[in-house]
């Protein structure tokens, strides 16, 4: 599991948002309060966020423009084409990072294990606090009428109470 961030996407009524806390570590020691994580690719119609070794994500976000560019901005065969290139290529291989991807139809979680999941909910989450947002998107979805930026932050505010390795300082981009 990586450890030091949480990035969270919500879909709701034709709306994607994706919010992303501020906080890098280095081992026990916070050195960065005000990150941002993510990212709008192929002329701002998908959003990233990425969990994990900084220096490592910026090579994959690199890498997923270019697969986005190659092939029209077809996200699930744009994250294919970067996880087969993740899993086989030397060097990419030992990056550690993970990221969550959306546009407006789809949401992908990818990973360096070669990971492709289009979850099955309006919910996609990684990171060391993914479990305590995912739960609360989960619920504020299903028990009220808010739109899917303020799930999205109301619910990265519940798992920077939970989770040591996130904080308050989120970063939110929207689909509309």
């Amino acid at each position: 599991m990586m450890k030091g961030t949480t990035i969270l996407a919500v879909r709701r009524g034709g709306q994607v948002a994706i919010a992303g806390d501020g906080q890098v570590t280095v081992g026990d020691m916070v050195v960065k309060q005000t990150a941002n994580k993510l990212r709008t690719l192929y002329k701002e119609q998908v959003m990233v966020g990425f969990a994990g070794s900084v220096a490592d994500a910026l090579t994959l976000f690199e890498r997923f423009e270019g697969q986005l560019e190659a092939h029209g901005g077809q996200l699930q065969r744009a994250a294919v084409e970067l996880a087969k290139e993740w899993r086989t290529d030397r060097v990419l291989r030992r990056l550690e990072a993970s990221m969550v991807a959306a546009d407006r139809t789809q949401m992908l979680v990818l990973s360096g294990e070669g990971d492709v999941v289009e979850p099955d909910g309006d919910v996609a989450a990684i990171g060391s606090g993914a479990g305590y947002a995912q739960a609360a998107a989960v619920a504020l979805l299903k028990y009220t009428d808010l739109s899917a930026s303020e799930i999205a932050r109301r619910s990265m505010e519940i798992a920077a109470d939970l989770c040591i390795f996130t904080n308050r300082n989120i970063s939110l981009i929207e689909l509309k």
